[in-house]
């Protein structure tokens, strides 16, 4: 077992976090832990190490303290350590709240079938995983993301229900039910078994939820793009637009009306979805534009670092928005992404993390980069899925 205790503050401490932070971490048969456990300062942790030490792991344990299936977006059954007698694996953890602690847990219960998450909360056992996120949020950034801004619409759509879900966690449950009620639709079209009286059941829910999830992206980027306009330093400011027929139609419509259109459309094209193998209206559809706003171009159209430069600026304008909203900062996950600025963005990256007071958790391969972050983090080593001092 890989145990570290860096919860016993000296006059060297690093300066508390706002609350919420994780205070206390057990991974059990969790990727390459067999088990690890951190009891922490409410403070941003630097977690170095060379590749393969397990780094990431732990952000991604940490990100399944929320709902959704985490930073990797894993099958249950990728996470269990690949010699667990079990078959489960488990991640608990201890979070400090402006309402004290609360305990949150998570993890695989295997056998008796197909595999089922559990999520716990102070030990009650709840029905699904938004309960996590009224306790906690979370934020990443990793460099499986630094593509976003050139990958398909449907990357972004996921970044920017990520972002929803850390002011409204029940917009994870809203998207669920509308990704099974299109999956239903699209099933019943293709196998011409499109009873009407069913159809119209989906496409009632596709509706219902379909407005409410682009309602809720719309509010976001109104949010969001407030926090960016006021952002200064040397991250750059991005000027952001959603493409979609519900998000237009919000526009001068009442959700209602909304909701209504959307419906009778979908019974007027079920056999061109048929035809098509799709349903071709709905929020599964948009897209999130982002620009680079002194540039005055498309990120996906600006460099490497540049795109690297403007997703940074969103997580923070995010972490800000949240900060406004709820109780305090969201969890921030930094996979790496110091080793990808240079020594002005370093210290800016310092900065902000000091001045939003999240708790953020970063990695790196090489410690000399956090020198900014010196005063500020404790830091954790690791080596072969094993802590080092």
């Amino acid at each position: 077992m890989a145990s570290a205790d860096l919860g016993s503050p000296d006059p060297g401490s690093p300066p508390a976090a706002a609350l919420p932070a994780v205070t206390r971490l057990t991974v059990t048969d969790f990727r390459c832990y067999r088990r690890l456990r951190l009891h922490i300062e409410p403070a941003p942790v630097v977690l170095t190490g060379p590749n393969g030490a397990g780094k990431t792991n732990v952000l991604e344990a940490l990100s399944l303290l929320v709902p959704g299936r985490g930073l990797r977006a894993a099958r249950l059954g990728e996470i269990t350590r690949h010699t667990a007698e079990s078959g489960a694996w488990a991640v608990a953890a201890t979070v400090q709240t402006s309402a004290g602690p609360v305990s949150l847990g998570t993890g695989l219960e295997a056998g008796g079938g197909a595999d089922r998450r559990v999520v716990r909360v102070d030990g009650e056992t709840m029905r699904g995983q938004t309960a996590l996120g009224r306790h906690l949020a979370a934020l990443w950034l990793t460099p499986a993301m630094d593509g976003l801004f050139r990958d398909g619409a449907g990357e972004r759509r996921r970044f920017l229900d990520r972002l929803v879900q850390t002011l409204d966690p029940d917009h994870a449950g809203r998207c669920a039910a509308h990704a099974h009620a299109l999956r239903e639709r699209g099933r019943l079209l293709r196998e011409g078994r499109g009873d009407p009286g069913w159809l119209s059941a989906l496409e009632d829910t596709l509706a219902r939820h379909g407005v409410a999830i682009a309602a809720a992206r719309r509010d976001l980027v109104a949010r969001l793009s407030a926090a960016l306009a006021e952002a200064e330093g040397p991250f750059p400011r991005a000027i952001l637009a959603l493409e979609g027929v519900a998000e237009r139609a919000l526009d001068d419509r009442p959700a209602l009306a909304v909701e209504d259109s959307l419906r009778e459309a979908m019974a007027a094209s079920r056999a061109a979805d048929a035809e098509a193998g799709g349903t071709a209206l709905g929020p599964h559809r948009s897209d999130l534009l982002v620009r680079h706003a002194s540039r005055d171009l498309p990120a996906a159209q600006c460099s490497t670092g540049e795109q690297k430069a403007v997703l940074i600026a969103l997580v923070l304008a995010q972490a800000r928005v949240v900060a406004a909203a709820r109780d305090g900062p969201p969890l921030l996950l930094l996979d790496e992404v110091v080793a990808h600025l240079d020594a002005e963005r370093r210290a800016a990256l310092a900065d902000a993390l000091t001045r939003l007071g999240a708790q953020a958790w970063l990695t790196g391969t090489d410690a000399a980069l956090f020198g900014d972050f010196a005063d500020q983090a404790q830091f954790v080593g690791l080596r072969d899925g094993n802590l080092v001092n």
